[in-house]
């Protein structure tokens, strides 16, 4: 792999998780999970159990928020989940100050990459929606490699990007994100703003929890780089 020249940093890659760490999506889609289970008249899963599937592929997600039905109907859940999903995806909203932070690293020099359980359409979507495309080097879903905890997505991203795994950082707000970049030997940054709580957080190894965006930038802005003592 190429080592990129930049011997006062410790990272060369930031890749980021999408739902809950970029956009303020997890109770739009808690909402669309348990509205879907009412339209087809299925047992709906609580907000904790909802929330806790964020992150996954949507047939990993469903799969596990409801794992009473039967598997011939997550077809018919799938669409109306989707359903719901888009009649409310115009509305969703970034997080306050992520937009500035994105543009801020990417200005300075350092690669960004998105490592999503959405789909590619679902993610293209957002991206041009809130015209952030072009701060993004690279970007990998769930429908195009591995979900979840699996690191595929991080090993497609260091092999194009070629970047060293000891050379990226992952950053995102569930057990899911922080699991896979642990698969893949990544470093991480759990954010507690998004769809898993700081105790479910625990259960799964990071450098730090961060509150809010203006920590996650303060963090940032303190370690990224190798400071002379």
């Amino acid at each position: 792999m190429i080592e990129k020249k930049t011997p006062d940093r410790r990272y060369d890659l930031i890749v980021w998780d999408w739902d809950g760490t970029i956009m303020d999506s997890t109770p739009t889609i808690v909402y669309c999970i348990q509205q879907a289970c009412r339209d087809l008249g299925f047992k709906e899963p609580d907000d904790t159990l909802a929330s806790s599937v964020i992150g996954l592929g949507i047939h990993d997600s469903l799969r596990r928020a409801v794992p009473w039905i039967e598997p011939a109907h997550f077809p018919k859940l799938t669409e109306c989940f989707r359903r719901h999903y888009l009649a409310k995806d115009h509305e969703l909203h970034l997080f306050a100050g992520i937009r500035q932070l994105l543009e801020d690293l990417r200005e300075s020099g350092y690669l960004l990459g998105v490592a999503t359980g959405k789909s590619r359409a679902g993610l293209d979507r957002s991206l041009a929606h809130h015209q952030i495309g072009h701060l993004f080097h690279e970007t990998r879903t769930a429908d195009e490699s591995f979900s979840k905890p699996h690191p595929g997505m991080l090993l497609e991203l260091s092999d194009v990007m070629q970047v060293p795994m000891r050379r990226m950082l992952m950053i995102g707000d569930t057990t899911h994100d922080l699991n896979m970049a642990a698969n893949a030997g990544v470093d991480a940054v759990a954010v507690t703003y998004g769809a898993h709580p700081p105790d479910t957080l625990k259960e799964a190894n990071s450098l730090i929890h961060v509150d809010d965006v203006p920590q996650l930038a303060k963090w940032l802005d303190e370690n990224l780089t190798v400071r002379s003592q």
